[in-house]
């Protein structure tokens, strides 16, 4: 049964498109990363203040649709103030939950599971995940120390 795409677009998800949260620049960022999606003309920045193994702060800056945007304002909004052992295990579990790998019900994604209709849509998963692979870009410049590469 194919569902019509305005599934995508849950309530949740447009609010976050309208208002998203902790959408600008970080203050004392110690990582950036940048990504794009060329095929629909998404482009975030994500930048993140890391003090030892914790996301102190995190922010984001682009445009985009509203699946990318949304992603990235539920992804700010659910890793602000968290360890980046947490930040990398939400990703995978909310990657596993697009690409198919992971049950929606399975995951315990919290508000991100709005964004989990988006797994039918295989075209529209690069923009849920574009937030994503730049955050895990701007903390693989860490080492496990802590400190800046």
């Amino acid at each position: 049964m194919n569902e019509p795409i305005e599934d995508l677009y849950q309530d949740l998800v447009l609010e976050h498109k309208r208002a998203p949260r902790r959408y600008g620049p970080v203050a004392g960022a110690t990582q950036r990363a940048q990504g794009t999606n060329p095929q629909c003309g998404d482009s975030v920045d994500v930048e993140v203040r890391i003090e030892g193994d914790t996301l102190k702060d995190i922010g984001f800056t682009g445009h985009g649709c509203a699946i990318c945007i949304a992603s990235s304002s539920m992804m700010s909004e659910a890793l602000y103030g968290k360890e980046l052992a947490v930040a990398r295990d939400l990703h995978t579990r909310f990657r596993g939950v697009l690409t198919g790998e992971i049950e929606p019900q399975e995951a315990n994604l919290g508000k991100l599971q709005s964004l989990a209709g988006v797994r039918r849509y295989p075209s529209r998963i690069k923009c849920a995940l574009l937030g994503w692979h730049a955050l895990m870009h701007a903390i693989a410049q860490t080492d496990a120390d802590g400190k800046e590469k």
